[in-house]
């Protein structure tokens, strides 16, 4: 018997219905630096690291909000009409499904960027230093997929 197929197999239109549900919840590198290129101001970025990680490297445009300050207090000035995507450091941190959940919790439509600053840096995508935000001002890969 397949090893592969051991685990079962779902139907076409389950398969498709289970992906459309992942998409909802995530977005990948190449589509954030997409609509942070375009100046999309519906999408918010926010580092759900700690300051010194955010002032080391940070995805340009993104604002520093650590997970573990984010309560109903520290995010009541936050436009609820917008769209929060969080990340961390990448797939070995749970800190952007930290912030997602948080600011679910709190009322806000967020998505998680998969593999976080890592795979942002692995991608080739330019990333902004100190305290400041930055802007993104130029993708210098396309996508492979």
């Amino acid at each position: 018997m397949s090893a592969v197929l051991s685990s079962g197999l779902a139907s076409p239109q389950e398969s498709a219905a289970f992906f459309a549900e992942q998409l909802k919840y995530r977005t990948d590198p190449a589509d954030l630096a997409a609509d942070l290129l375009a100046r999309n101001e519906q999408i918010v970025v926010l580092d759900t690291r700690s300051p010194r990680h955010y002032q080391t490297a940070h995805i340009p445009g993104a604002i520093s909000f650590p997970h573990r300050t984010m309560n109903e207090d520290t995010t009541a000035q936050l436009d609820r009409s917008k769209v929060y995507v969080c990340y961390c450091d990448g797939i070995g941190c749970n800190g952007s499904t930290w912030g997602v959940y948080k600011m679910a919790q709190l009322g806000f439509q967020v998505k998680e960027l998969i593999g976080g600053i890592h795979w942002w840096q692995q991608d080739g995508l330019a990333i902004a230093t100190g305290d400041e935000p930055g802007v993104l001002t130029e993708i210098s890969i396309q996508c492979a997929c």
